[in-house]
């Protein structure tokens, strides 16, 4: 049962794709809780607690934040123990960079190779008993939530895989809220390809009598609100920009935006930097506010120290030392902010580009809000089948540039990774930025 194993049912041939539907994930768990039943325990869902997060960009640093500030929480409510103790955070992601086990963790630790191992073939192994086909996907959602459900965590912060209304995650029949995020053009094969028909598939998340928390300016906000009304279901508006000057002790005027790498909130330290990242913070600051309304003790502490060490890796990273920036943005928007990111914190800089992508992903438009004639490209063919070739991207861009195999490391030069998840791992085996403990 090694975890090589596991990765390779993970990765074989068939399951690696996308499927949409809740049909086989509720059969997998239907078997899981005939076990449980005869186990005298109860039900896999019925004893875990959701925050439900989706959205088209921004899902991963507001899970992120929320997992920093809920794991620096010393107590729990009356609501969900008698006694005080650590809170226990369970954290559901996706995509990883490095490993699989960063995709399931517990107060920020990642999941035990040799555990991840064994519920992969434990879940794969009664699925094809049953006859139940499950993607790639699938089977890491009912993996996590058993191991949540095994290590009796008090909250699982849950990031949707695509969509939302027939994403796997979405078999969870209630929450303590739902988060949606920003929303634009991503996966509109399946999502679609309108605003309303992408905001209608995202409030797929929206639960019966369950808060949900989105920006008014959203896109598609309209069309989640009256989904939220016929589920009666609250819907909770953070602060705008403009009003929002002190919120639970933070001065975040101005969109928590500075022209550095100091970004600060009342002279407390943020780590997560990038232009967006302030309209992440509102989601996660009103979302505290409805936990603490449920029974959670979050103190203003936990939320100064949650910010000031929260972690996520390739979102606006910038590794000073190396001159290199790092940064998971994979459709049109992220590319957007992406570049108004750069133009604030490294304005009027040559950058050296070194750019990969999907064939599903519209990157033309991608590199439209990127680059500038007076950049370097370099075009990554990264190992994925879909992936898009040196080709491909050369004769879809408006500028010249060259195969990555003629990229040189210059530390004078700000040089910024970006365009796909998938091939920042194999990038780095080059660039060698990162280290894992």
């Amino acid at each position: 049962m090694s975890y090589q194993h596991a990765i390779d049912i993970l990765t074989s041939q068939g399951r690696f794709y996308i499927s949409l539907g809740l049909e086989r994930v509720q059969e997998i768990i239907g078997v899981l809780n005939e076990q449980r039943c005869r186990a005298g325990m109860p039900d896999l869902l019925s004893q875990l607690k959701f925050i439900h997060v989706a959205g088209t960009n921004g899902k991963g640093s507001v899970c992120a934040m929320l997992s920093a500030i809920l794991t620096k929480n010393s107590t729990v409510g009356r609501a969900f123990q008698p006694d005080d103790k650590k809170l226990k955070v369970g954290l559901f992601t996706s995509p990883h960079v490095f490993e699989y086990t960063e995709r399931i963790k517990i107060n920020d630790v990642e999941i035990d190779k040799t555990i991840f191992a064994q519920k992969i073939i434990k879940i794969t192994e009664l699925a094809q008993k049953h006859n139940i086909y499950l993607t790639e996907f699938e089977i890491l959602t009912v993996v996590a939530f058993e191991y949540f459900a095994e290590n009796n965590v008090d909250v699982v912060i849950l990031e949707t895989g695509l969509g939302g209304r027939l994403d796997s995650t979405n078999v969870i029949e209630g929450n303590i809220c739902s988060i949606i995020t920003h929303i634009d053009f991503d996966h509109t094969e399946r999502l679609g390809d309108t605003i309303e028909k992408i905001a209608f598939e995202k409030a797929g998340i929206v639960k019966k009598n369950c808060p949900v928390v989105i920006s008014e300016n959203s896109a598609g906000f309209e069309i989640i609100k009256k989904i939220a009304e016929e589920k009666n279901s609250p819907v909770v508006l953070p602060l705008p920009p403009r009003e929002r000057t002190e919120v639970r002790g933070f001065n975040v005027a101005e969109d928590c935006v500075c022209h550095s790498f100091n970004n600060k909130l009342d002279d407390k330290e943020f780590t997560l930097q990038g232009t967006y990242q302030s309209q992440n913070l509102a989601l996660v600051l009103k979302a505290v506010e409805i936990l603490n309304q449920k029974g959670f003790n979050i103190s203003q502490e936990n939320i100064e120290q949650g910010l000031k060490n929260v972690k996520h890796p390739c979102r606006f990273e910038f590794f000073e030392d190396e001159n290199i920036l790092v940064d998971g943005a994979h459709n049109p928007n992220g590319t957007k902010v992406l570049k108004e990111s750069l133009d604030i914190y490294f304005p009027n800089q040559r950058v050296n580009f070194i750019f990969g992508c999907l064939k599903n992903k519209n990157y033309p438009e991608m590199m439209k809000n990127l680059f500038t004639s007076k950049d370097d490209i370099y075009f990554f063919h990264f190992d994925s089948p879909n992936a898009c070739s040196y080709e491909e991207l050369a004769e879809a861009c408006e500028f010249i540039s060259k195969p990555f195999s003629e990229y040189k490391k210059d530390k004078s030069i700000l040089t910024v990774i970006c365009g796909s998840f998938y091939m920042i791992n194999e990038v780095s085996r080059f660039v060698k930025i990162f280290s894992r403990d």
